[in-house]
């Protein structure tokens, strides 16, 4: 595989510490990425995956879609010529109840709208 189609990227924390860097090739997929990051999570951390659908990745703005290569990501990457990319990583825990549970709360809730129109 030639160089230039491996990418070196690290995975920038919610507390600005990181993971990696890992090098990956132009066609591993971002679902990839997010399975590492979940096997790798630091120990000790307040803020912890349990599945790789809690972890959204943002790249130059962009949270990424599981689907894409790390090449389809790359657009913007060019200018980096040798360099670590870095992709921020947050955490959304799934706030999805499983099957099993319950609703415990069935009373109505009442709408509040805080919103001002200029």
């Amino acid at each position: 595989m030639p160089a230039e189609d491996l990418v070196d990227i690290k995975f920038r924390l919610y507390d600005g510490s990181d993971i990696g860097p890992f090098r990956y090739s132009a066609t591993s997929t971002v679902d990839m990425l997010k399975q590492r990051i979940v096997s790798d999570w630091p120990k000790g951390k307040t803020i912890i995956p349990k599945a790789v659908n809690e972890v959204k990745l943002i790249s130059s703005g962009k949270i990424l879609d599981n689907n894409k290569t790390v090449g389809q990501c790359q657009v913007p990457f060019g200018e980096v010529a040798g360099g670590v990319i870095v992709m921020h990583v947050v955490i959304q825990p799934s706030l999805a109840k499983t099957k099993t549970e319950k609703k415990i709360d069935d009373s109505p809730r009442k709408i509040v709208c805080s919103c001002s129109i200029l």
